[in-house]
């Protein structure tokens, strides 16, 4: 009347727990995971900011016209050129972070494995900290190599309402008016200045005040639940990005600065970032840190809360650990 367990056993698939973990993603099929992750996260956190950053850059770029603080420039933009001039540059927002998070997240865990690698489990443990700097720093390089020529078509969407209509059309106006090197790339040494010390601080924090968290609770972080690991992934983000934000700041505003408008004919880069360093000072480089902090603070908290959720959903676990 039934099946016998033989015929069962010869037409159907029955998993084991040792055929789970032989199953389990490894090399290019890992990395592809956390860079699909990271992608998909840092999409989502930068297109929702959008609003925020539109406000930002104006207060750097125009700060006789938005000067009364954050609040006021949402509505002094609102009531100038309507709800919808919050959504400027979100294209190029969405997709150049997008690039931008594939590069970094899995270039993260793929540097932070070969150092391992390279150095060994115990040793790469006392030295966590240089791991987690050298990674993101070379992770974020590439990463900025694929960010810099949308982030000059957001940059020059927002301070210029009226040069093009959306992400395409402001992109090949550039390309065809200024090239790619001085289209482009003339932000890259500002967006290296700028990106690389704020991926620094925002891993190493991250990864630093995580640990501390979970050294407090008396359950492994492995047997965590996934609502505990959400939360101190949250918590630990909102600790990374305020302190990634302030040492980022005035490197964002030369670059929102130096993308505004195209250079003098045969002046260098150098000489621009330079110039403009004088002409604003301290006080002007650190224009706009507060709507930053709180952009920087909600974004990283979310990054990093989206990026655990979606490694653990892709099964993607088999990041070596370093932290004690």
């Amino acid at each position: 009347m039934f099946p016998s367990h033989e015929t069962l056993k010869k037409n159907f698939y029955i998993p084991s727990a040792g055929a789970d973990a032989a199953a389990a993603p490894t090399g290019a099929n890992l990395y592809a995971r956390f860079a699909f992750a990271g992608a998909v996260c840092c999409a989502i956190t930068h297109g929702a900011m959008t609003p925020v950053d539109v406000v930002k850059t104006r207060i750097q770029l125009s700060p006789e016209v938005y000067n009364k603080g954050m609040i006021a420039g949402f509505r002094q933009v609102v009531a100038a050129e309507g709800a919808g001039a919050l959504l400027t540059g979100f294209g190029p927002t969405a997709a150049g972070y997008f690039l931008q998070g594939a590069f970094k997240f899995g270039g993260y865990e793929f540097w932070k494995k070969t150092f391992i690698d390279a150095i060994g489990v115990d040793a790469a443990r006392e030295n966590r900290t240089a791991i987690y700097l050298g990674s993101s720093a070379i992770a974020e390089f590439f990463a900025d190599v694929a960010l810099c020529p949308l982030e000059a078509t957001r940059i020059r969407l927002v301070s210029q309402p009226s040069f093009a209509s959306g992400l395409l059309s402001g992109f090949a106006r550039i390309l065809k008016e200024e090239g790619v090197i001085k289209g482009f790339y003339s932000g890259f040494g500002p967006i290296l200045f700028k990106q690389v010390p704020y991926t620094m601080a925002k891993f190493v924090v991250y990864e630093r005040a995580a640990e501390a968290i979970y050294a407090t609770m008396s359950t492994p972080k492995d047997q965590v639940a996934p609502s505990t690991a959400t939360s101190v992934n949250l918590a630990a983000g909102i600790i990374a990005g305020t302190a990634a934000a302030i040492i980022s700041q005035p490197a964002d505003t030369l670059l929102s600065k130096i993308n505004k408008a195209p250079g003098a004919e045969g002046q260098s880069v150098t000489s621009r970032l330079v110039q403009m360093a004088g002409q604003l000072g301290v006080k002007g480089l650190f224009l706009g840190l507060g709507p930053r902090i709180v952009m920087v603070a909600t974004l990283t908290a979310g990054q990093f809360a989206i990026y655990g959720d979606i490694k653990r959903v892709l099964g993607a676990t088999g990041g070596v650990e370093i932290s004690k």
